[in-house]
């Protein structure tokens, strides 16, 4: 079959093509590359033209809650218990606190006192009630015959110093509530003494420390007595004599469990 493009035809194309540069033949058939690159071009626009652009997918977002219990239930003793605190950096109430207030006494005593938060001088010196309120718990204590030297533990329920010794916000209460829990079920103690809303609040649930006061409750498993804050003592002398009740109710659950 003769071609469709006589000789003098096809060698004026071909003269063409040496003058544009055509120096060999890489295929036996003709290849369009421009052709080749409008159909990549129209291949990298087609999800724009035809449709919702995929969106990325974004990372989930931590859950505090979840992370403080999944570091609470890690702690195998009290010192691995104070690292996972030191480690959580989820409360923001640790980045304008100066100490981590983790606990003070006997770990092996029978009577572990939960307080609220660190005020300020609690906050300086790293320990649980050394303050004004400390040093009349410290008397309180004496008068029945316990001290945090022998026979008391007290911890807090929020570790570190909330600004201006404001009232601690339910999520930083349920951060640290995790950590409380593993506190309680380590040292294992045989009464507890919940003193104060906060800690009535975070442990039984409820506030209203004035009417809770003086009734055993039960907290993790253990019996627990609410009790008046000392601070409240001091700006409320004329309480004292409901704490000292207090005082010698424990004395007398003490007493019994042997």
């Amino acid at each position: 079959m003769e071609s469709a493009l006589d000789w003098h035809a096809a060698r004026a194309a071909l003269d063409w093509q040496l003058e544009m540069g055509v120096s060999e033949a890489l295929c036996e058939a003709p290849l369009d590359r421009f052709a080749l690159e409008d159909a990549a071009k129209a291949e990298r626009l087609a999800p724009r033209r035809g449709g919702a652009v995929a969106a990325p997918v974004a990372e989930p977002e931590a859950d505090p809650v979840a992370e403080a219990e999944a570091a609470a239930a890690a702690a195998v003793d009290l010192p691995s218990l104070e690292a996972a605190l030191a480690g959580y950096d989820h409360c923001e109430l640790k980045r304008g606190a100066r100490s981590l207030v983790f606990s003070d006494g006997v770990a092996a005593a029978r009577v572990m006192f939960v307080g609220e938060a660190p005020g300020r001088d609690e906050d300086l010196q790293g320990k649980p009630f050394v303050g004004r309120a400390g040093q009349l718990l410290d008397r309180m204590l004496a008068a029945v015959g316990l001290s945090r030297a022998e026979s008391v533990y007290i911890t807090n329920v929020l570790p570190w110093r909330p600004p201006q010794n404001r009232d601690p916000k339910p999520d930083e209460i349920a951060m640290m509530l995790p950590f409380l829990k593993k506190h309680i079920a380590l040292v294992d103690p045989d009464l507890l003494v919940i003193v104060g809303n906060i800690s009535a609040q975070a442990l039984l649930g409820r506030r209203g420390i004035t009417r809770l006061r003086g009734t055993w409750q039960e907290a993790e498993g253990r019996p627990a007595l609410p009790m008046v804050h000392p601070a409240y003592l001091l700006r409320n002398p004329g309480f004292k004599r409901e704490a000292w009740n207090d005082m010698l109710e424990l004395k007398v659950k003490l007493r019994s469990l042997g």
